[in-house]
């Protein structure tokens, strides 16, 4: 059985504000009823562990989202993820990493995960991401010094898109922007449409309309 590893954001506020933030639930949950649907396994991790924060849990008229968030199995591994500490990533076959403002705080930035995740792709794993999760990417660096995204096409949550949600002024970095410097190629669509990109073993979403389409990606990936 396919199994995937979901890294998770610790950092539970936008940016350095106040403001609750961390993982943005949908984005998550849609694609994992995808990797559920298809027969795949998962775990959460993060880099502390522990209970990882969410928001977007009450988002009205989202069955997807309220299942999952209902379900005791997922409750019980998004308030005790893994730390990464404890991680052996050769027991999965992909990485996904869902969205949220929280993890420009932290995942965009840790070495950790990125080895990890470093090791995955060279050994045949695929690495994927929505929204915000494509910041996730940027530190990841392969054995011969090259970045991954050096030669590939991603896409991620868009200049306009941070605009229409009002958190232009409070982010930590802009992602379209690191995203264009880093990646060989960067594109997107009009703001809120659904969008994914698919370079090989790399996937990546646009926004929070993208994450199911991306749990299809992957799990065809998987299926291969």
């Amino acid at each position: 059985m396919k199994k995937i590893l979901i890294p998770v954001t610790n950092h539970a506020t936008l940016g350095t504000t106040d403001q609750a933030n961390g993982t943005y639930a949908p984005e998550l949950t849609h694609a994992l009823s995808v990797f559920l649907e298809a027969g795949i396994e998962y775990d959460i991790a993060s880099i502390h562990g522990g209970k990882a924060p969410l928001y977007g849990t009450d988002v009205e008229g989202d069955t997807v989202n309220d299942t999952i968030l209902s379900n005791e199995e997922f409750t019980n591994r998004i308030n005790n993820t893994i730390p990464v500490s404890q991680i052996n990533i050769e027991d999965y076959d992909a990485v996904f990493y869902p969205g949220g403002f929280g993890l420009l705080s932290d995942l965009a930035t840790n070495e950790d995960f990125a080895a990890l995740s470093a090791k995955h792709y060279e050994d045949g794993g695929i690495i994927s991401a929505v929204c915000h999760g494509p910041g996730a990417l940027l530190p990841i660096t392969l054995s011969n010094g090259d970045k991954l995204l050096a030669n590939k096409s991603v896409t991620g949550f868009t200049r306009e898109e941070e605009i229409d949600f009002g958190t232009i002024n409070d982010i930590p970095f802009l992602l379209e922007e690191s995203l264009t410097r880093v990646a060989a190629r960067y594109n997107k669509v009009q703001p809120w449409g659904e969008f994914v990109i698919e370079d090989d073993r790399v996937i990546t979403g646009q926004n929070p309309t993208s994450a199911h389409a991306v749990g299809v990606a992957v799990a065809k990936h998987l299926a291969k």
